[in-house]
């Protein structure tokens, strides 16, 4: 049985609609939740894959959350061995940390429903080659990533220029949340530490207009997602060895 290793930070941010797909596809998922148990060093022998998810946090907070070092040892060791990686939003950013990028402030928050586009790279690219020229995608990120060297950027938003990005053919980091679904989002709407978020802005993001928008976008959000997780699984039986660079 293939396994997966999924790195936890808080518990209302889950596989959300990935789950069912890894799990119809014969994978055993374990979850590290960090914030329950910060001191863990998860090793990765007998794993075909790892997805690192979002949180609250940011990568510079290392003193508060040490595991963010833990986790970007384990993600370069992932690399080194040559295993599939889906980082989102925080995991996205932990996995251009670990490739040695910048990873700070947006010029804005993105909360709720955005324009994403692929650029003409993640036209080509397998998992994003399905998407139109704009696609409403969800956020909930107040900071972004550079593009690591030697990775293609495959798409951008208007107030967020690097939205997703490729390193070799089986590592990938997602700004956005397509694995969300309605309950989920009415959940992060609700959770305490994104209520006192939403009420710091003052009323520039409005919770009752994201819940309005929801019903317009989640069915289209499903469908693209079914496609982009179905492609990133597969490429769990493509793996290649690849030339270490020389920067890691």
């Amino acid at each position: 049985m293939k396994k997966l290793l999924v790195c936890q930070h808080v518990a209302f941010e889950i596989l959300g609609t990935l789950d069912p797909l890894l799990r119809s596809s014969g994978f055993r998922i374990r979850y590290v939740n960090f914030s329950r148990h910060p001191e863990a060093e998860p090793r990765l022998d007998g794993y075909h894959g790892m997805v690192v998810l979002g949180g609250p946090m940011s990568v510079d907070q290392v003193d508060e959350h040490p595991h963010l070092a833990t986790e970007v040892r384990l993600i370069e060791n992932a690399i080194d061995r040559d295993i599939p990686i889906l980082g989102i939003c925080l995991g996205a950013q932990l996995v251009a940390r670990a490739l040695g990028a910048r990873v700070g402030r947006n010029h804005e928050k993105e909360i709720g429903w955005y324009d994403v586009s692929p650029s003409e790279e993640g036209k080509a690219d397998p998992l994003f080659s399905h998407f139109s020229k704009a696609e409403k995608i969800f956020q909930w990120h107040g900071d972004t990533f550079e593009v690591p060297s030697e990775a293609v950027h495959l798409a951008s938003s208007p107030t967020c220029r690097n939205q997703a990005f490729r390193y070799r053919e089986n590592v990938y980091g997602f700004q956005f949340h397509m694995e969300v679904d309605e309950p989920l989002i009415e959940r992060w709407l609700n959770v305490p530490i994104h209520r006192a978020e939403l009420e710091e802005l003052e009323g520039r993001i409005d919770p009752d207009v994201i819940r309005r928008e929801t019903p317009d976008h989640i069915a289209r959000l499903k469908s693209l997602s079914d496609e982009t997780f179905s492609n990133f699984i597969r490429l769990f039986g493509q793996r290649k060895r690849h030339r270490l660079l020389s920067s890691r």
